[in-house]
């Protein structure tokens, strides 16, 4: 089993460059950290796309039966530190290949997530996992939408990526795909047009648009839904935070 203790490592130099989106697409591959995702991983991704595991001594004592089926390097915490995307690293870490989940047109059901140039890692990775308790089956990152491998993305999606399809497409082409399905495609925006949420009936096969969060869903978009949803705020707050009205809206259409 290889060990690497000083951060100065060749391996560890290009490593880092997987942090970026140039290293990421160069490579085709991309980086978790924790042990709760690479336990996900391990669970849900093929063997063959889990390509090494870096771990600290402490790690390996604590889950070198689960991952002893693996190629594994040891690293130092002076290393861990240096790859860690964290200020205290839990000192575990997997590289994986990336694989490109297409968008099948062809063979299109269920509810999907449609995210239309929304950036912040957090709001993204709150809408996945929603997605992935209510039951959807994919979320596509559209144009100007964060990278799913980033890896603040990553750490806030939880794993869930690994559950539901997760898919970089053009929206425009998506909702195509539903409009010839006859499938609902919902977008977000109060408008004279809009209705609201709770007037829709719960179904299975549907796509809902989230849009940017500050600018809301492009109007090319909005000019290809079935309906635009609104949620009525009875408060004296202006709006709901985009994961927030994600979430509110994914659990109350989903059948």
């Amino acid at each position: 089993m290889e060990q690497i203790s000083s951060k100065q490592n060749k391996v560890i130099k290009d490593l880092k460059k997987l942090s970026t989106h140039k290293g990421r697409k160069k490579n085709s591959q991309y980086v978790i950290e924790s042990w709760h995702l690479v336990q996900e991983a391990i669970n849900y991704l093929p063997k063959d796309e889990i390509i090494m595991i870096y771990t600290t001594d402490d790690q390996y004592l604590k889950h070198g039966n689960d991952i002893n089926d693996f190629k594994i390097t040891l690293i130092s915490d002076e290393v861990a530190q240096e790859l860690s995307d964290t200020a205290t690293t839990q000192g575990i870490f997997a590289v994986c290949k990336i694989v490109p989940v297409s968008f099948d047109e062809n063979n299109l059901h269920g509810a999907w997530l449609l995210l239309d140039y929304v950036q912040d890692p957090g709001n993204i990775g709150t809408m996945v996992r929603t997605a992935d308790a209510a039951g959807f089956n994919g979320v596509v990152f559209g144009e100007g939408t964060a990278s799913p491998y980033n890896s603040k993305v990553l750490r806030s999606m939880q794993g869930s990526q690994f559950h539901i399809k997760v898919v970089k497409e053009s929206l425009l082409k998506v909702m195509d795909a539903f409009d010839a399905k006859n499938f609902p495609i919902y977008g977000s925006e109060l408008n004279p047009e809009a209705v609201n949420y709770r007037s829709i009936s719960p179904a299975n096969d549907f796509a809902l648009v989230m849009g940017n969060e500050g600018n809301g869903m492009k109007q090319e978009l909005l000019s290809k839904t079935t309906k635009n949803l609104y949620i009525p705020i009875t408060g004296k707050s202006e709006s709901l935070n985009v994961a927030i009205a994600a979430a509110v809206i994914m659990f109350r259409i989903k059948k």
